[in-house]
């Protein structure tokens, strides 16, 4: 776990396992409902299953995504090859607006240059987070992570 810190990992633990047990109360509620007689308590039911159904696979795909998001990490540690933002830094340490955007700029570049390489997607992806493109960045994270599977 070199890239990412324990204690992000271990928030992201604990997160999950509160997640559990709420879909675990969720879950308990739903098979009340189901075992009651009547039509619409049995319908409830089901509809209240549909809930953990979603989280359950919402949940299974976020940490799929962190755990390939390390394993690109590690890869590119290794390869020293880590997004560095050498710009000009505001007094709070984030990139000034013009150093962001020039970042973004390259980064772009990289996957207009090739379009198919993991490791530009994944610098698109924090040049994105500079310029506080969080939607963008978030896609650009998720296609770089398919790419990486696609190519193991």
């Amino acid at each position: 776990m070199s890239v990412m810190r324990r204690p992000a990992f271990m928030a992201a633990i604990a997160t999950t396992v509160l997640a559990a047990l709420l879909l675990g109360f969720v879950v308990n509620i739903a098979l009340a409902l189901l075992q009651s007689t009547g039509v619409v308590g049995k319908l409830l039911g089901v509809l209240v299953l549909v809930i953990p159904a979603i989280a359950l696979w919402y949940l299974v795909n976020e940490w799929r995504l962190g755990i390939t998001v390390q394993r690109m990490a590690s890869r590119l540690e290794a390869e020293d090859r880590l997004p560095r933002h050498d710009g000009e830094r505001s007094p709070a340490g984030r990139l000034t607006e013009q150093a962001a955007l020039d970042l973004y700029d390259v980064a772009r570049q990289g996957v207009e240059l090739a379009p198919e390489d993991w490791a530009a997607w994944f610098h698109l992806a924090f040049a994105y987070d500079e310029v506080k493109e969080k939607a963008e960045a978030r896609k650009a994270l998720r296609h770089a992570a398919e790419l990486f599977r696609a190519q193991r």
